[in-house]
């Protein structure tokens, strides 16, 4: 079952998104907060929203996404960034993670948002597989560019 994130839910979210920065070899990365999520997701202006799969039979979190609206320029409307999806080690393979994935592309149908997007490591292969027989199309001739910690600093002062 997929829902909708609640507050009661940041502390198992905090825990997976550390799971996932350790899967992707960064936990020492991984530097947010409880609060900062429960900011994020319930705060006064929500920036991020979410979304908890749950074990059919017990009802535990089991996996999670977490996402916001961009925009396409292009397009003129808004879409979907998939920020983080993650199901738990023994969870996977039960239909969780495409269970998300469909809950988000229902709402870009229903919105009229015309892109659902999301980023993965070059060698995460059981990823790249299963989101390619969805039907997802890799942006190959993209190349993500970020700024951080002191390089952030030094253009932003």
């Amino acid at each position: 079952m997929i829902r909708t994130a609640t507050p009661a839910d940041v502390p198992v979210i905090h825990a997976m998104v550390r799971d996932l920065a350790d899967y992707e070899k960064a936990l020492h990365e991984a530097r947010a907060t409880e609060e900062q999520l429960r900011e994020a997701l319930f705060g006064e202006r929500p920036a991020a929203f979410a979304h908890i799969a749950e074990d059919d039979t017990t009802g535990e979190p089991v996996g999670f996404c977490l996402w916001f609206l961009n925009f396409s320029t292009w397009r003129g409307v808004h879409g979907i960034y998939l920020e983080d999806l993650y199901v738990r080690p023994e969870a996977r393979g039960g239909g969780h993670g495409k269970a998300l994935l469909t809950e988000l592309a229902r709402i870009c149908v229903e919105r009229g948002y015309e892109r659902l997007e999301w980023s993965v490591l070059d060698w995460n292969e059981p990823s790249i597989n299963f989101y390619k027989a969805l039907g997802a199309a890799p942006q190959d001739e993209w190349t993500v560019y970020r700024l951080t910690d002191e390089a952030l600093a030094r253009l932003g002062a």
